[in-house]
């Protein structure tokens, strides 16, 4: 076989990877956070509602991957950043990582938070452009002005979500984890974007500084920033769960599995599928590039869509259909423009 076949091959194993991990980890996440795992004799349902306890298991799960690969197929230890660099330099990286997993911990469950007062496909769709929250900290923070498409983009995708959000037909008979108070499951998703904001952009900080530091032994890549954020991350919320959340989180998860077992298997396939895809993104940008990795996960989420509507009964309006529309065309648009060669970049 050719080197070009090779290659060929490599990315469409790795493309298929992408999707069969993300959309398999998206329809459980939904399954989890969103529909009962049983109906009471008095017709009462019951959620699971510990996403502390989810995080954990994803961080856990997220370090046993990330540590394996870079070991097997680096053989680099990802903590050696703190062990064999200048004190210095794995003090920045210390002080770095503590905020990215400051932010990391408090976003995901804000976000799960809101799938109690907005479907799912609103958390889908809110979540699929990493630009809003972006420009939103860089506004914010830095003051940053950005090229015109951007604001296309961003309008394209806010409009479609308001659009998909007020054009929602409401369901009839079937139990829902949604309460319906919108307003208050959008200001949590806002939240929750901005902190993702917050995330990206200590992560941008990260690596320029690390660019400006061409001695250090060792430096953050991929697998390595997965691997230490996670552990940050893991310690970070076990220790808040057990002190300030643990009837809420270790209590309930407890009872709630004893009675409903099924739930540890949900929870442990949504864990290693989000990390495994989470390699895939990884192995695709370095032996690729963002273009592809970006064009990919663009039609995975549309995938993760389609597999909501399908397999969980969403009924769309025709209001909400636009929407989609809408929010795609903003994400495709800014997908197609970073594909065309640049003269220069703003932000």
């Amino acid at each position: 076989m050719s080197q070009h076949n090779k290659q060929g091959t490599t990315l469409v194993l790795c493309v298929l990877g992408l999707y069969g991990s993300f959309i398999t980890w998206s329809i459980l996440q939904e399954k989890i956070n969103t529909t009962p795992y049983s109906t009471g004799n008095h017709g009462e349902t019951e959620f699971f509602k510990a996403p502390l306890v989810v995080n954990m298991v994803q961080s856990l799960f997220a370090i046993i991957i990330s540590f394996t690969y870079s070991m097997t197929f680096k053989g680099t230890n990802a903590f050696k950043i703190f062990t064999d660099n200048e004190s210095s330099v794995s003090w920045m990286y210390f002080k770095k990582f503590c905020i990215i997993s400051i932010t990391s911990s408090l976003s995901a469950p804000i976000g799960y938070q809101s799938l109690r007062h907005v479907d799912y496909l609103v958390y889908l769709l809110s979540k699929s452009c990493k630009l809003i929250p972006l420009m939103i900290v860089h506004f914010v923070f830095y003051r940053t002005r950005f090229p015109g498409y951007k604001y296309v983009v961003a309008v394209s995708v806010t409009s479609g979500v308001v659009m998909f959000t007020f054009f929602d037909r409401k369901k009839s008979g079937k139990k829902s984890a949604n309460d319906g108070q919108t307003a208050l499951g959008l200001a949590q998703l806002t939240v929750s974007m901005v902190l993702d904001g917050l995330t990206n952009s200590t992560q941008d900080q990260l690596f320029k500084l690390q660019k400006q530091l061409p001695t250090t032994k060792h430096k953050v890549d991929g697998t390595t920033l997965m691997c230490v954020l996670n552990t940050f991350m893991l310690v970070l919320t076990f220790t808040y769960t057990a002190v300030f959340k643990y009837t809420e989180e270790f209590s309930f998860t407890y009872t709630f599995v004893h009675k409903y077992p099924q739930v540890v298997y949900d929870i442990l396939v949504f864990a290693v599928f989000g990390s495994v895809g989470q390699i895939f993104v990884f192995v695709i940008l370095e032996k690729f590039d963002s273009i592809i990795l970006t064009t990919a996960t663009v039609t995975r989420k549309m995938l993760s869509m389609v597999s909501s509507v399908v397999l969980f009964g969403h009924r769309l309006s025709w209001g909400q259909v636009a929407g989609i529309v809408v929010v795609f065309f903003g994400i495709g648009y800014e997908a197609a423009l970073k594909a065309l060669p640049v003269k220069a970049k703003v932000a």
